[in-house]
Parts: structure tokens; sequence; C-alpha cells
């Protein structure tokens, strides 16, 4: 089904987005980004500075959150603007399970221009770690 702006009113919500992060995730994201800052990859550097565990990247996780938006609106593109305050830290066991993501949002407004402004809230282990996080979208 094609979102389009006649469709949607406030209030509708966007489907979960449902991320499994593990440690090797955490690995491509480095190489990907360049950011190795050790508390993304070793537990005594993260416990040394207060973490709980070894972190995933900040802006990995708004890209997880980034995606739910971009899976809904079919098109990558469509978003116009998309900002995030990281509030808390999203820890990555080191096993095989490692944590999940839960991304959900809703429509908060419809705007001129056939956008609207969706609200996020990313959870991880009964915590937000992503606040006031908004998108606006470009819908046909």
């Amino acid at each position: 089904m094609t979102i389009s702006y006649d469709s949607v009113e406030v209030g509708t919500e966007l489907p979960a987005g449902v991320y499994r992060v593990r440690r090797a995730d955490l690995v491509r994201y480095a190489g990907a980004s360049g950011d190795f800052n050790p508390i993304h990859w070793s537990e005594r550097t993260a416990r040394a500075v207060g973490l709980p565990n070894v972190i995933a990247h900040g802006m990995y996780t708004m890209a997880l959150a980034g995606r739910t938006v971009t899976d809904w609106a079919g098109d990558p593109g469509a978003v116009r603007e998309f900002g995030v305050r990281f509030t808390k830290p999203v820890p990555v066991p080191d096993d095989e399970t490692g944590t999940d993501v839960v991304v959900t949002g809703r429509v908060a407004q419809k705007l001129d221009d056939r956008q609207v402004r969706v609200d996020l809230v990313a959870m991880c282990a009964g915590e937000k770690v992503l606040g006031q996080a908004k998108a606006v979208v470009t819908l046909p």
C-alpha cells in the first residue's frame, strides 16, 4: 500500500520497526562511519568511563529511527527534515542475541505542501533512547 498525504490523519501510526543490534553491527558501522571510539567495541573502556557496557553509536541508533520513517514513506528522498536528541545509550551485550531497538511513530501534524510531521519513539530495554525525534516527510 502506498502512503499518500490524503490517506493519513493526525494520529496515524507507522508500523513499528524492531531492529536487532549485535556487536558485529557496531563493527560494520564503525568501518562505514570511521567512528572507532573504543566505547563501541571495548567493554573495558566503556565500563571505565561509566557506561554499562559497549554501546551502539548514536548515529546508528538515529539511522534505525530514520529507517522506520523511510520504510513507511517508501522513499528516502521524501524525508525533508530529521532530528533527534541522544538521551540514553544502547548497551549491546557480547552474545549472539544482542539487543532490540524498537521504533514507533505517529503523524503528529499535517503541514502545507503535502508534508507531515512524524514524532518517533525509540526504546531499548524499556528505556527511551532518543528524545525529540521528529521527521518532516513529503507524501504524494
